[in-house]
């Protein structure tokens, strides 16, 4: 059977959802489920791993279609609700879906696209009355998803995870964050990524506790259910907190105290999906009283490492290996890395996915020969913890023959008065191979380049000192929150025009 519903049904009294201002307990999302799947089978026995696209807002609906699909034996891929129609059109094209399922207000976008490739489509609602039919017992190492990467630096890839790779991501963080069923989230990450998936939906059924979804993320809604005393574990992304301590730090001062009060009685909250400046992570220690818990994972392995629930969290540092997991770091010879030395990250584990979706190619050079993925992340362990220096094909630049971390230098220059947020790049240049280069989000005044750059030298080497600026309102980002540095460069490339 599937190990999640199987897991969530050892709570089938228990509030699982909060959705609309309304409450489902996990026996009605299963029930809801079952019919769902009756109704996707449409007279067949098993989907046999037919890929189910479906755009459906985060909420009852969105686990219900899920559910259903794994049930049908179907492989559920998820699309961003929020994605234009190209985009949507590639994910459906590449996954060579089979089923489209949509929420009312997506059905006319994705009509078009259901005719052109002749794909079934259903709208939400329409299962309301579907007889329900005997399920198969399916086997746990099925497929059972497909994530399509961010493509911040090329074109999506699906990643496909079996039943196994869910169950293993999902226990594993549940024991390493002390999960339990009197827990309360607050779901405010979109559910077409891992982050909100596993973390968030996923860990919460598991554990028989209650997941609330906030459709639409605003900081005074947040704020609002923060109030409210029920929530005690919270997930976000770097720029979330951002928003959050900006509009905190914009309440009259007893707002301000009562939200501190709330938040200090939440159990956990967790940082990830993107680095976590330094100043973020302080700031938000003295507004809510807590050491955001960072970690580090990707869609192909779900998380890895993680700092301690119970234990020191170290600024800067996305912590020690999960139970389970194994990594290592290594050279560009893939021998490990000295002691103190960066490499690329590598992991094995059952959490680690099982191939891209036909792309033979791409899944053979993403491993080595014995079966260790390469996430082509660079890292460092200091005092056991690893601390994440970059990606190894955006964020380790090469100038002038030095290998340069760009997540080192965006960490000194958010430290600058005048600058809010920053990302550093590499342009290609024929004397230095690649020029540094930095796009400045300035928090309202202009900044001098000559006093930045005498500045940056009492903390930087001179190799490492950006030698080209952009100005602008704000970075590009996905849907995530992380910079697409693809976007940065082409601005760069516009401004030399």
């Amino acid at each position: 059977m599937i190990p999640l519903v199987n897991q969530a049904m050892r709570f089938p009294d228990a509030i699982g959802i909060i959705s609309g201002e309304r409450s489902y307990r996990i026996s009605e999302v299963f029930d809801c489920s079952v019919r769902m799947a009756s109704f996707l089978l449409n007279g067949r026995s098993d989907l046999q791993e037919d890929r189910v696209a479906f755009m459906v807002d985060p909420g009852f609906d969105y686990v219900k279609t899920q559910w259903g699909i794994w049930l049908a034996g179907g492989i559920a891929t998820p699309l961003c609700i929020s994605y234009p129609t190209a985009s949507l059109k590639y994910i459906i094209e590449d996954a060579g879906a089979k089923i489209i399922v949509a929420s009312p207000q997506y059905a006319r976008q994705l009509a078009g696209l259901s005719d052109e490739y002749g794909i079934r489509l259903i709208t939400i609602g329409e299962e309301a009355d579907a007889a329900i039919i005997p399920l198969l017992e399916l086997s746990s190492d099925r497929n059972a998803m497909i994530l399509y990467t961010s493509g911040t630096t090329n074109m999506p890839k699906g990643v496909v995870s079996s039943h196994e790779n869910i169950k293993a991501q999902v226990s594993t963080l549940c024991s390493a964050w002390a999960w339990r069923s009197q827990d309360h989230i607050l779901c405010v990450l979109p559910l077409h990524h891992i982050h909100g998936i596993i973390n968030v939906v996923s860990c919460a059924l598991w554990s028989g506790a209650v997941c609330e979804f906030l459709p639409k993320f605003s900081e005074k809604d947040a704020f609002e259910q923060f109030r409210k005393g029920r929530i005690n574990v919270f997930m976000a992304v770097p720029t979330i907190y951002y928003k959050l301590i900006a509009y905190w730090e914009t309440l009259p001062a007893e707002e301000q105290v009562e939200l501190t009060q709330r938040m200090k009685q939440f159990r956990l909250m967790v940082s990830g999906s993107a680095a976590l400046p330094v100043r973020t992570m302080a700031r938000w220690q003295e507004i809510s009283g807590h050491t955001l818990l960072e970690r580090y994972g990707m869609t192909e392995i779900g998380m890895a490492i993680s700092n301690p629930y119970n234990g020191k969290r170290r600024p800067g540092y996305v912590g020690l290996p999960l139970p389970g997991v194994q990594v290592r770091l290594v050279d560009e010879q893939y021998n490990d890395a000295p002691p103190g030395e960066p490499g690329e990250i590598l992991v094995k584990g059952k959490n680690v996915f099982s191939q891209y979706w036909n792309r033979q190619e791409s899944t053979a050079l993403a491993f080595t020969p014995d079966g260790w993925f390469k996430t082509g992340d660079i890292a460092v362990v200091e005092s056991d913890y690893y601390r994440i220096i970059g990606r190894n094909s955006v964020d380790i630049l090469k100038s002038g023959g030095y290998k340069i971390s760009a997540l080192e230098i965006e960490e000194v220059l958010r430290d600058h008065e005048h600058i809010s947020d920053c990302a550093v790049v590499g342009i290609e240049d024929e004397e230095w191979g690649e020029l540094v280069a930095a796009a400045l989000v300035l928090n309202g005044s202009d900044i001098d380049l000559a006093s930045l750059k005498e500045w940056l030298l009492t903390r930087l080497a001179n190799y490492k000192i950006p030698r080209k600026y952009l100005a602008l309102k704000e970075l590009p980002r996905n849907a995530m929150g992380k910079v697409t540095k693809k976007s940065v460069k082409e601005l760069f490339a516009l401004e030399q025009k």
